[in-house]
């Protein structure tokens, strides 16, 4: 963990962001996947873990505006939990490791909220996403689990939201960390990707590199020749010469920051011409994304960015017609790009998403679109010094996509449908990198993983 001063600091911080009541935090607990005893590995909450820092499982934590004190409660261990667990430290020692002064048990926090509930005054929490945080929390306030997101405080979700979305430098340290790794994933399972193999071979490896050098895999790893499917995680696929290989995998580490990065690669280590053709596109479409980073910059323009050079590349080679920065504004090309181009990255992989992505991607000047594409992307309002995002254009080829359209004749003055018909045992590729906005621009974080043709060629050779 950070030292105790980062979590005092963000704690008086979010304490000045708000005004009177007491602020709410439940951690986690430990959850079954097929009898009780019998538990997913632990993974904090990273609101919790943010502001109280603490990786144990029954841990509650209140900030309470009106006294400026801090609390944690949780029960110590007994006999019984140290014959398995061995000697855990006390509530209150690990307490002070986050300058928190004020412990009890949890009993001790039915106590406080049913004196708060009693007396009126406001309980600030957020939306809980787990069913067992769920039921702890409706039972605490004595509110029915569907009216918590409606009892949820806003003036709470959007103070978090500004404080995490501006990563501190230790933040962006231990995300870096986790970039590296990522280079060890990526280039390991490039090498691997040889006519043959078996699809779970390559991502059992590259899960292994994550558990052996940092913890557990940011999400679960996405690996597939039908890169067609954005989030394929079935792996039993057999790798064939002619087929692009798209992996998209991360880490995280026990602070629970992480990484997110695709490389596509050719099974068996060459682009044939129609490969290179496709991956070059979305090589220069990343480029000039990741370029046009920087603070004021609205992320939609920069989506809108990359849109267009993906319609300008997939024109030159004859996929789309017409002018590419019209087909991108009509949308042409989402039948090819159909997704966002990226989202921030920190505590979670999708950082902040528990939270509601219209709070965290738009505002007031930068509004969400409904049109098909462009509403899948997650983040489109002005950047800001600090931010971590994830640019990660692509190209698929969807086969029953394309029927749809071509059945329908949509946009046809911007698609050469004969020709696209040639390309649906394509798949897909995707190219992602997570990039710090800086104060005058941006910088591309961690190890270079190799993205070029020449660099990945020379790799898997």
């Amino acid at each position: 963990m950070f030292p105790a001063s980062v979590y005092t600091t963000r704690r008086n911080k979010l304490r000045h962001e708000l005004s009177g009541g007491l602020i709410l935090f439940l951690g986690n607990q430990e959850v079954p996947f097929n009898y009780p005893a019998n538990t997913y590995s632990f993974r904090q909450d990273s609101n919790f873990s943010y502001f109280f820092g603490l990786d144990h499982p029954d841990l509650a934590g209140i900030i309470d505006l009106d006294e400026d004190k801090d609390f944690i409660f949780g029960n110590d261990v007994d006999i019984d939990d140290i014959i398995w667990m061995g000697v855990q430290p006390t509530i209150k020692d690990q307490a002070l490791k986050v300058g928190v002064m004020n412990t009890a048990p949890l009993t001790g926090l039915n106590e406080m909220i049913t004196s708060a509930v009693a007396g009126k005054r406001r309980i600030h929490f957020v939306p809980p996403y787990r069913g067992e945080t769920i039921l702890w929390m409706s039972d605490l306030l004595g509110i029915h689990h569907l009216e918590l997101k409606a009892n949820s405080s806003e003036p709470l979700i959007r103070a978090i939201i500004r404080m995490r979305m501006q990563k501190e430098p230790q933040e962006v340290a231990e995300i870096e960390k986790m970039v590296d790794v990522a280079w060890m994933m990526h280039t390991t399972g490039m090498k691997m990707a040889k006519p043959g193999v078996v699809e779970r071979e390559i991502a059992g490896k590259i899960e292994g590199i994550a558990l052996s050098n940092c913890g557990p895999v940011s999400f679960p790893v996405i690996l597939s020749i039908n890169g067609q499917t954005l989030h394929n995680h079935y792996h039993g696929n057999t790798l064939v010469e002619g087929r692009m290989l798209v992996i998209d995998a991360g880490c995280e580490n026990d602070l629970h920051y992480s990484s997110d990065i695709t490389r596509t690669v050719p099974v068996g280590g060459k682009f044939n011409a129609r490969q290179k053709g496709i991956y070059e596109v979305v090589l220069n479409a990343n480029l000039a994304a990741t370029r046009a980073v920087k603070p004021g910059v609205p992320f939609r323009d920069i989506h809108m960015l990359a849109a267009t050079e993906i319609a300008k590349g997939l024109t030159s080679l004859g996929i789309m017609k017409g002018d590419p920065a019209e087909a991108a504004l009509k949308g042409a090309h989402t039948l090819f790009f159909p997704h966002g181009l990226g989202h921030p990255l920190g505590l979670d992989v999708h950082d902040l998403e528990g939270l509601g992505e219209n709070l965290i991607g738009y505002d007031e000047e930068v509004q969400r679109s409904k049109e098909f594409g462009l509403a899948f992307l997650r983040f489109g309002r002005k950047l800001q010094e600090g931010f971590v995002m994830t640019i990660e254009p692509g190209i698929y080829f969807i086969p029953e996509l394309i029927d749809i359209w071509k059945a329908g004749n949509k946009l046809s003055e911007f698609i050469n449908y004969e020709l696209v018909e040639t390309y649906k045992d394509f798949g897909g590729i995707r190219i992602e990198d997570d990039v710090l906005v800086t104060a005058d621009g941006y910088r591309v974080l961690g190890k270079p993983i190799p993205k070029t043709v020449a660099e990945i060629e020379d790799l898997m050779s």
